[in-house]
């Protein structure tokens, strides 16, 4: 049985949402100082940050994530570059209006939130979860609930954006929630 689980991050409210979504106690490490994420995609960045995580835990279960958006017209940019699009020192509000002016004369503007969950456990084993949100790019962003992209990306079949959402609409939809159910069944939680 597994009593808690180390979180590679030292953002509480991250510790704090993926306890949510596992129903288990999870713990952000302290003093956690992440690895370069020069990985080519999700699971190689996650796996970077589970290493370093289990390296700093031994003997604990260690979970770490990436995620980001995936643009149909940008060939599934930002992708793992999501963090950084637009360039240094831009916050959430001036990569989302970086990407929106990218593909403002785009015809197709389907696009998806993706995250990759990889979990060490005491003994090495690894567990990888994945989960993926369809979507389409809104115009301009709506809506003040969530963060980054979220105010941009329109759930398939709904009119709202991610932004707009309750936490609990987002969470039973959300690429993080379907990972982190999908890792929840596999651990047994």
């Amino acid at each position: 049985m597994i009593e808690r689980i180390h979180l590679a991050t030292g953002n509480p409210g991250k510790a704090a949402e993926l306890e949510r979504l596992l129903g288990c106690p999870v713990l952000p490490i302290e003093g956690w100082e992440p690895p370069v994420e020069d990985g080519d995609s999700f699971l190689a960045n996650a796996r970077l940050k589970a290493r370093a995580g289990a390296a700093r835990c031994p003997g604990a279960w260690v979970v770490a994530d990436d995620s980001g958006l995936e643009v149909d017209a940008l060939d599934g940019a930002p992708g793992v570059h999501s963090a950084r699009y637009g360039g240094d020192g831009l916050d959430d509000a001036g990569r989302t209006a970086a990407l929106l002016a990218a593909v403002a004369d785009a015809e197709d503007r389907h696009a998806r939130f993706r995250c990759v969950l990889v979990a060490i456990g005491p003994d090495g084993e690894e567990v990888v979860a994945d989960g993926t949100l369809e979507g389409t790019l809104a115009r301009a962003p709506r809506g003040a609930g969530g963060f980054g992209y979220d105010p941009i990306l329109i759930p398939a079949g709904d009119s709202r954006t991610c932004g707009e959402l309750t936490r609990d609409e987002k969470n039973a939809i959300s690429h993080r929630g379907t990972a982190a159910r999908a890792l929840r069944d596999t651990l047994g939680l």
